[in-house]
């Protein structure tokens, strides 16, 4: 699957963050289900947008992409997302672009003009099969470059004349640098083949980007690009996308500095992602309490397991129902709902001392969360080492309690408290938690 990536010019936000995770998880989704995924994300390290920037920083270009790049990795990393099988660069893959406008001038889908070479959109007659419209609602209201020269107005750059002082490479057609639609068909091509899967993005780049990408791919191969396209809601503030224009982005440093990655990544699946994710400080800390209450239960869990998680079957019950609303078009937001219900059956059979199901109670809710979600969940008392002082506590605080000494006990409460531990006073005895 090939799921186009940032421009990397500035911090990266929740919009590329949602994005970045929603694929992540349709990776691991198949993953989980015994296929082998070969996954591209590419990153757009030349562009007018980085240019700008650059030149306004009185920095490289390459400069400027390469601070962005690490931080893109740094935060998606923090997310728990699984590096892509190969992260391309524009401007590693020079040669094939050129070698592909090439292909397109030699069989007549694209024109050469004084330098720019762009594609003619009228020899494709399927497009607008992705988008669904027709020539004339696309002249009357698709973004198009204005340039008289051009044969139709809808005709778009493959190829672009360089100008003073900006980044360009040799090409038949002279110095210049690629259009944006054709790096995305180059690089796809060149890492899954002329026809392949899934490929993805936020649905702003349905057109024209996407559309475009299509035309001048099977303009080329005369191949089915590829055999499905997902592509995921905008992320909104007030309910207006979120986006850097707009000035009403967050950055991913940002919200990392206030919120645990494992509550942010939960916040980003918790709608279904063809929907829009509305921001705000209150949902992300709704999303703060939820994963609280799973981490609670996984800390109690490990405790009366004495740290010894492993082991356990995942429960087919709870399976078939997680891959069921998974197998739907990746409705995270209903796999999570049997996240929490799983929770709840753990408390029970907890409240019913039935023991001998905790290890695969928790097999099953540590591979739901962990390997399926990719939301970072794990017992603090996993180890002897970690339960024996906490244990000690609690049993001192038992016997306070067994004799009435209600200050000793309130004390103890609170010096776990301070150390972050809570007590959860159940059928099986008083459990810590961490939340």
């Amino acid at each position: 699957m090939y799921v186009c990536g940032i421009t990397p010019y500035d911090e990266c936000h929740l919009g590329h963050a949602r994005c970045t995770v929603f694929f992540d998880l349709v990776r691991r989704v198949f993953q989980y289900m015994g296929h082998e995924v070969t996954y591209v994300q590419n990153f757009t390290d030349v562009d007018d947008k980085i240019i700008q920037r650059a030149s306004q920083n009185k920095e490289s270009c390459e400069s400027l992409a390469n601070r962005y790049i690490e931080d893109f990795f740094l935060r998606m990393g923090a997310l728990n997302v699984l590096k892509a099988t190969h992260t391309p660069r524009v401007t590693e893959n020079i040669p094939e672009i050129v070698q592909f406008i090439d292909g397109l001038v030699q069989n007549g889908t694209a024109y050469v003009l004084e330098g720019d070479v762009y594609y003619s959109v009228r020899k494709f007659s399927d497009y607008g099969k992705l988008s669904k419209r027709t020539l004339d609602s696309m002249i009357a209201g698709a973004r198009v470059d204005v340039d008289p020269r051009k044969q139709d107005p809808l005709d778009f750059a493959l190829w672009k004349k360089s100008k003073s002082g900006e980044p360009s490479w040799a090409s038949p057609w002279g110095e210049g640098r690629p259009g944006w639609h054709i790096e995305c068909s180059v690089m796809a091509i060149k890492y899954l083949g002329k026809s392949f899967d899934i490929h993805g993005g936020g649905q702003d780049l349905i057109f024209p980007h996407h559309e475009n990408e299509i035309a001048q791919s099977e303009g080329l191969t005369h191949r089915p690009f590829a055999g499905y396209w997902l592509h995921n809601g905008f992320v909104t503030v007030n309910r207006e996308k979120m986006s850097k224009s707009l000035g009403n982005f967050f950055t991913m440093r940002e919200i990392l500095s206030q919120f645990k990655a494992p509550i942010v990544r939960l916040f980003l699946l918790s709608r279904h992602y063809r929907s829009p994710l509305d921001f705000s400080d209150d949902l992300l800390k709704q999303s703060e309490s939820a994963y609280k209450t799973l981490q609670e239960v996984a800390d109690m869990v490990g405790y009366l397991l004495d740290g010894d998680c492993s082991g356990g079957e995942v429960l087919k019950e709870w399976e078939d129902k997680f891959v069921q609303e998974l197998s739907d078009d990746f409705n995270s937001e209903k796999a999570l709902a049997h996240l929490f219900n799983l929770r709840k059956e753990i408390l029970e059979k907890i409240k019913l001392k039935e023991v001998a199901y905790l290890k695969n109670g928790y097999k099953t809710l540590d591979t739901f969360a962990n390997q399926i979600l990719g939301v970072e969940l794990r017992s603090h008392f996993d180890s002897a080492e970690k339960i024996k002082p906490v244990r000690t506590k609690l049993q001192e605080r038992e016997e306070c309690r067994k004799n009435k000494d209600w200050s000793g006990a309130d004390r103890i409460r609170k010096e776990l408290q301070t150390s972050g531990i809570l007590i959860e006073d159940t059928p099986l005895g008083p459990l810590p938690k961490t939340g």
